[in-house]
């Protein structure tokens, strides 16, 4: 496993952290149980993966204390990255659907209480805002409060991440260039490069201050081969907004990238994943993980070799061109 910084923190984050909202939503197509889910995040850290991503949302609480239990004693050995600002306390969630946001500085100080009683921790490594709007990003009270927790040593460090679905990039450009935050996370994927793109040009501007976060790096299945154009979604999998054109024209793309995933020897699944390593701007790829195999599967991809500079470049121009392919209605 590699290593890289967090932003400008020092923190040292295993290249593939762990993203647990697999453990506490059963969103994926699979519901895992309290036995499974420990057993999973133990054997990622065994592996060498330090860093685990989760919210408060997640299972209203379930997947912190999760951690909690999962690492007991442990505190010094991981980094906790947890994210705030659902009422989840005062609102009841009805199917995917939004519940109302609280993005006040009020309400942060009792989030940041219980999300640590939940983790059992006097810190909080990262802490971001959960989707926020711009209004919250605005919020010249909010990132006063939240930068003086970091004095306090209440938290280590702070940032944003944007959703819930791709986009929100005018959201990110103001948050890296306007606020004091570490670490963005963002879609991101070799088949939906945008406004990933954008947020690495403004980084680059911050001197590489803010890590970027990468959350769907596998394209919701399509790029680890989970999912292709029969694929039959549940009642309860987030993916059901993935339209099924989409699908059949992302498995035509994935054709044209094999000669360079080829000429390394490198499956799909790896090409994808080396492709967003190859970016000096991120600090961490944040793969969905329902299985000890998966995280296998991840964690060997962290290894140093990945892509040049030209065939980066190769793939951000078929993406341009989209592949040479129609653009999708949307």
């Amino acid at each position: 496993m590699k290593y890289r910084n967090l932003g400008n923190t020092g923190i040292k984050v295993s290249e593939i952290g762990f993203g647990t909202w697999t453990l506490g939503l059963d969103w994926w197509g699979k519901k895992l149980e309290e036995d499974e889910s420990i057993k999973m995040l133990k054997h990622a850290f065994d592996l060498g993966i330090n860093f685990y991503e989760t919210a408060d949302m997640y299972g209203r609480g379930k997947s912190e204390k999760l951690l909690a239990k999962a690492f007991k004693d442990m505190r010094n050995e991981v980094i906790y990255s947890t994210k705030w600002g659902y009422d989840m306390y005062n609102a009841k969630q009805v199917g995917h659907g939004e519940i109302p946001q609280k993005h006040t500085p009020e309400f942060l100080d009792y989030a940041l209480s219980e999300s640590m009683k939940r983790l059992e921790t006097n810190f909080i490594d990262v802490y971001s805002l959960h989707n926020p709007k711009m209004d919250a990003i605005e919020n010249d009270a909010l990132f006063h409060k939240l930068d003086e927790f970091v004095s306090s040593g209440k938290i280590k460090s702070h940032g944003v991440a944007l959703g819930p679905a791709i986009g929100w990039e005018k959201e990110g450009i103001h948050a890296i260039e306007n606020r004091n935050i570490v670490c963005l996370q963002t879609v991101y994927n070799i088949l939906e490069q945008d406004p990933g793109r954008v947020f690495f040009d403004a980084v680059d501007k911050r001197n590489n201050s803010v890590g970027i976060m990468v959350r769907v790096p596998d394209a919701s299945g399509v790029l680890t081969g989970k999912v292709n154009e029969h694929t039959v979604f549940d009642k309860n999998d987030h993916r059901n907004n993935r339209k099924k054109e989409w699908i059949i024209q992302a498995m035509q793309k994935i054709e044209k990238l094999k000669p360079i995933a080829n000429s390394h020897g490198w499956d799909i699944t790896e090409i994808s994943m080396k492709y967003i390593l190859s970016q000096k701007q991120i600090s961490v790829l944040l793969p969905t993980v329902t299985s000890i195999e998966e995280i296998d599967l991840f964690a060997q991809i962290s290894d140093g070799n990945y892509l040049n500079e030209d065939e980066r470049l190769q793939i951000e121009q078929m993406y341009e061109k989209n592949f040479d392919m129609p653009k999708l209605l949307a």
